[in-house]
């Protein structure tokens, strides 16, 4: 017995020593962990898996370290076994996981995890750009094979990115360790502090020797992403929150990252300070630059953000302060990471992101910005610019169609690699629409004749008006169609559908307006006299529908410009429905158009408005007569019948 008894306290003080030391581990690598620690975090969070220890947080944070170093392969097994638990899951780490089994070519399960995820979050646009996009696989693949790639020439066993032109140079990042003993690694991912490197830049796109950048700009911590002015002697950088020997942090003691601007003086870079914008509190980094040089765009999480980092511009003004920066919304900007921008001479900003569909890690997309100053919807570049692993880093020279882009993609020498490419085929198919406009009945040349191109869904695009030869031009995107409408005093407006080719090219659309004075007696059908075309009505609809109402606008106009005439308002409808239905609906629809007219003015003294149902079809269509959607179209109609002068 006694014996036994020995053995019991043995075994028991054995396991509360065991327990001890595994919550002694788990100290250790929580601290590691949250001061960004992990590599460090990783090795002793394994080691006590190893030891059969389970758990959400352990799970969560070993995925999560892998995960923040881009290492998804390890991200996805252990997303893996946090998920093989059962337990109440945070729904980021559904999309996490999903992400990280992108990156290893498990697409049909990725999805199957952003459909959870979207489930459980359906107002994370993450998963709405996803149920948007659900065969955003065979999108990637009609952007794919529009570049080639190839090793740049630079890099190194380390991590090199971030690169930018800096007139005949080429400016990039690098954590390669340069022989300096007093150089440190950093612990998020066990490198070398990065500094600023440059090399020649040859016709071909190929490169010399990198060489240290200026030691001026270069510190014992990190600095990274530049961007230069065209004339080579302002530069804008990331770095770290350090200045003149003094590291700042957050109240988290965390050093963030922040945006300093260095001039060239003397052939040197000197007076580096960080700019108006940064703050101890958020990051603010990886600055780029408009084409005119007055707009930065910018990576930051600071209040605003909707997502883990989102893109910003700033303008700069004439003195070069700085204005209030603004997001740039939702159309490029989600719960996920957005980052590096870049934006070039043809008014496209390119950005890397994990939180649009695309084929694992960090992808390269584009956004154009339009003329009325909004973003586009966003579209992943393809493959091969694209990758299962993290791309991003996108710059491209816009004359010869070289650039360079960053990737920590299979095949590669370090860490991170820069990549040179050329671009052989555009994402984006643009053309011209234009014309002149001129009087129908003269061919007279109409001067500032006002143009308003809409999308197909009447959502304003631009303003313009025609110039002195009555010439109009506005740059529209292939295989769409456009509403365009054309105003001018004296003259009936006049609005028509075109639809774009595939093609690049110019679409050449001549406008002739009608002069608004005509010559009308009782019983003409304003409709016919004045070029207005009929008002459509819906099946089984009596609403007025928005192409309607701009019609309904031209019998306003006209009934204001002839303040003792009056109209009969006629509606009819197709043969579909019982008779004594569509009498009722023809009934509703002439009152909603006679209410439409009161309700903008008119006196409903000047209207009557009578429906006739299927009794006057324009056509063959009557019951039991195989017709097209189009022909009933037709019948379902609205006339105006001038009844007194």
């Amino acid at each position: 017995m006694k014996n036994k008894l020995l053995i019991y306290i043995a075994f028991w003080s054995g396991l509360i020593v065991n327990i001890y030391a595994q919550n002694g581990l788990l100290k250790k690598a929580d601290k590691q962990y949250n001061k960004y620690a992990y590599v460090d975090a990783i090795k002793t969070y394994e080691h006590i898996a190893e030891k059969g220890y389970k758990s959400l947080d352990l799970f969560e944070k070993l995925g999560n370290a892998y995960y923040f170093n881009s290492n998804f392969e390890k991200a996805t097994k252990w997303y893996a076994e946090l998920f093989a638990l059962n337990d109440e899951i945070s729904t980021e780490y559904y999309y996490r996981y999903s992400q990280s089994l992108k990156s290893i070519g498990q697409y049909s399960k990725a999805d199957e995890i952003l459909v959870q995820f979207n489930k459980k979050d359906a107002e994370d646009s993450r998963g709405t750009f996803y149920e948007k996009n659900k065969n955003y696989l065979e999108i990637i693949k009609a952007n794919s094979g529009r570049y080639t790639i190839e090793d740049a020439g630079i890099n190194s066993e380390y991590s090199d990115y971030g690169s930018s032109f800096s007139l005949n140079k080429l400016v990039f990042t690098s954590s390669r360790d340069t022989g300096s003993f007093a150089q440190k690694k950093h612990k998020w991912t066990n490198q070398y502090f990065t500094n600023l490197y440059s090399a020649e830049t040859n016709s071909d796109g190929s490169l010399s020797k990198p060489v240290k950048f200026d030691k001026n700009i270069n510190s014992k911590f990190h600095e990274s992403t530049p961007v230069f002015t065209k004339d080579g002697k302002t530069m804008y950088f990331t770095r770290n929150n350090y200045l003149e020997g003094k590291k700042g942090k957050d109240t988290g003691k965390i050093t963030l990252l922040k945006i300093y601007k260095a001039s060239l003086v003397n052939n040197k870079w000197s007076n580096a300070k960080e700019i108006s914008i940064d703050s101890d509190s958020f990051s603010t980094a990886h600055p780029c630059l408009s084409f005119d040089e007055k707009t930065m765009y910018f990576a930051s999480d600071r209040l605003g953000t909707y997502g883990q980092s989102d893109i910003f511009k700033v303008s700069i003004n004439e003195d070069g302060s700085f204005g209030t920066p603004k997001n740039l919304g939702t159309t490029v900007n989600s719960e996920g990471k957005e980052s590096f921008p870049y934006f070039n001479s043809e008014n496209e900003l390119y950005f890397a992101t994990d939180g649009h569909p695309g084929l694992g890690g960090l992808d390269i997309f584009v956004s154009k910005l339009n003329d009325n100053g909004n973003f586009s919807e966003a579209k992943n570049i393809g493959a091969p610019a694209n990758s299962p692993q993290d791309d991003f880093g996108y710059i491209i020279d816009t004359k010869t169609r070289i650039g360079y882009l960053t990737s920590n993609r299979d095949g590669g020498k370090g860490s991170d690699d820069i990549y040179k490419f050329l671009e052989t085929r555009k994402l984006n198919c643009d053309q011209i629409l234009s014309g002149v406009i001129t009087d129908l009945e003269t061919n007279e040349i109409l001067t500032n004749t006002k143009l308003t191109l809409f999308t197909n869904t009447f959502e304003l695009i631009k303003e313009l008006l025609s110039d002195e030869k009555g010439f109009y031009k506005f740059q529209v995107e292939c295989g769409k169609p456009y509403f365009i409408r054309a105003e001018k005093n004296t003259y009936n407006t006049k609005e028509q559908k075109i639809i774009i080719s595939q093609e690049y090219g110019k679409t050449d659309l001549p406008i002739k307006l009608e002069k608004k004075i005509k010559t009308v007696t009782i019983g003409d059908d304003l409709a016919k006299t004045f070029g207005i075309k009929i008002i459509y009505f819906d099946l089984d609809k009596w609403n007025i529908r928005k192409d309607a109402a701009l019609d309904l606008e031209k019998i306003l106009d006209v009934l204001n410009q002839n303040p003792t005439m009056k109209i009969d308002i006629r509606s009819h409808t197709d043969s579909r429905q019982t008779f004594k239905y569509n009498q009722q609906l023809s009934d509703k629809r002439a009152k909603s158009t006679l209410g439409w007219l009161v309700k903008n003015g008119i006196d409903s003294s000047r209207l009557t408005a009578r429906g006739y149902g299927e009794n006057q079809l324009v056509n063959k269509c009557s019951d039991n007569v195989k017709c097209t959607e189009q022909e009933h179209q037709a019948n379902r109609r609205s006339e105006f019948i001038i009844s007194e002068l």
